[in-house]
């Protein structure tokens, strides 16, 4: 019996040292494989030294941290402010982190309803036609949504992207030109896709502060994180491993996602999401020199952005937007609203608490027209004003004539 206990045992202990060694060694070499899959991203060495979560400082860091790539952005999510930048309008080949507007183009299609997660998604010839990383896709597979896009935002599939495209807009091309018009209603400046999954292609360029605009998008569908955030996953009963390409996900503490990029032309790319005490920011790292340099160049970008800004949103108790006097109208009072206050995006060493100020009109006279500005509420941090939003009326108020008074007189007559 004994015996028994000490061969299960060791055997639970064996899987559990095989599945660890496979996650640690999985990106060394492209020809790795995992049940006979290579689940590598192009060629990658994406292997962090320190396997520890990475912690944050405590206190603000002054100078922004040197990276060794060709553009480097930081971003925080809600707000959209730069907090640090260099050279990030420069354009540059994209490599995968192509698929952020491809996956932003899947999520909006399952948000308005024009597939969902549950369809079956055939493969094409030319879908299962695509080098560097994939799943192996056979033509004639099919696969759900879900599946494909599991593949895409944590194994970087190449073929699910396509077999994606070609299942929302019938084709590839059709696909990219959905991709391009998004990045321009996003005002991406500096984008042109070629294809939808990020192959070196002549005009596929794009820049870190459009990567930095696109992944703002795609982290505001929360959807998109219950796939951004797996470490380690399968496919097809467990027959095809899938290991996130983003090493951030395992080790950097808050990390929501998002995607990497490796080619000859590109070089090591990453954008990076990260979430910490309410506040998100996206670390874009494009052309970097090595595999060491983007995910270390993202960890120094994400730390000096959560040491030295944090979020707050200012507190109005808006039960004290009460209707008010309306002077010479048919109604007595007008109701009133005001803009939704926003996030302030702060300086962690600034000692000042922000503070809101409402100016509101004491009344109005008649005749008062919806939407029209009655006040303002002011968001304050000492006497610099951070913020301000318009109080208007939420409805129209004539004014009192000769007919309407003699139509109350008579209501009241037969009142009594």
């Amino acid at each position: 019996m004994k015996l028994k206990r000490f061969l299960s045992c060791f055997l639970i202990f064996a899987c559990l040292f095989s599945l660890s060694v496979q996650a640690d060694r999985i990106d060394e070499d492209v020809n790795e494989t995992v049940n006979g899959k290579i689940v590598t991203e192009y060629y990658t060495d994406d292997i962090l030294e320190d396997s520890s979560v990475e912690s944050v400082a405590t206190v603000p860091v002054t100078t922004p941290p040197e990276v060794d790539a060709k553009s480097v952005i930081l971003m925080e999510a809600s707000t959209g402010k730069v907090l640090h930048e260099k050279d990030s309008d420069v354009v540059l080949s994209p490599a995968s982190i192509t698929k952020i507007m491809t996956m932003l183009l899947v999520v909006e299609a399952l948000d308005n309803g024009k597939i969902s997660m549950n369809d079956s998604v055939p493969t094409s010839e030319h879908a299962a036609s695509m080098g560097g990383s994939q799943i192996w896709l056979e033509a004639g597979e099919t696969m759900t949504v879900e599946n494909l896009l599991k593949a895409v935002a944590v194994g970087s599939a190449n073929d699910a992207s396509v077999a994606l495209a070609e299942f929302i807009a019938g084709s590839e091309e059709a696909f990219v030109a959905q991709m391009n018009n998004r990045a321009k209603e996003l005002g991406m400046t500096n984008t042109n896709f070629v294809n939808a999954c990020g192959l070196d292609a002549e005009g596929h360029v794009t820049s870190a502060r459009d990567v930095a605009i696109m992944s703002k998008e795609l982290i505001s569908h929360n959807t998109i994180k219950q796939f951004t955030t797996i470490w380690m996953d399968s496919l097809r009963g467990g027959e095809t491993q899938l290991v996130n390409t983003n090493k951030l996900v395992r080790y950097y503490l808050g990390a929501t996602g998002l995607k990497t990029g490796t080619t000859d032309e590109a070089g090591f790319c990453l954008s990076a999401t990260a979430k910490r005490d309410g506040m998100e920011l996206i670390a874009v790292v494009m052309g970097g020199a090595s595999s060491d340099a983007r995910f270390n160049g993202a960890k120094a970008l994400l730390n000096y952005g959560f040491a030295n800004w944090k979020i707050k949103t200012p507190e109005f108790d808006e039960s004290s937007l009460q209707p008010i006097p309306v002077i010479k109208g048919k109604s007595e009072t007008v109701n009133i609203e005001m803009e939704p206050i926003k996030s302030e995006l702060l300086n962690s060493s600034g000692a000042e608490e922000i503070a809101v100020q409402a100016d509101i009109s004491e009344s109005v006279e008649a005749p008062v027209e919806k939407n029209e500005v009655v006040g303002t509420v002011k968001v304050m941090l000492g006497d610099k004003v951070l913020n301000e939003y318009k109080v208007y009326t939420t409805e129209k108020v004539e004014k009192i004539n000769v007919s309407f008074l003699f139509s109350k007189l008579i209501q009241s007559l037969f009142a009594t």
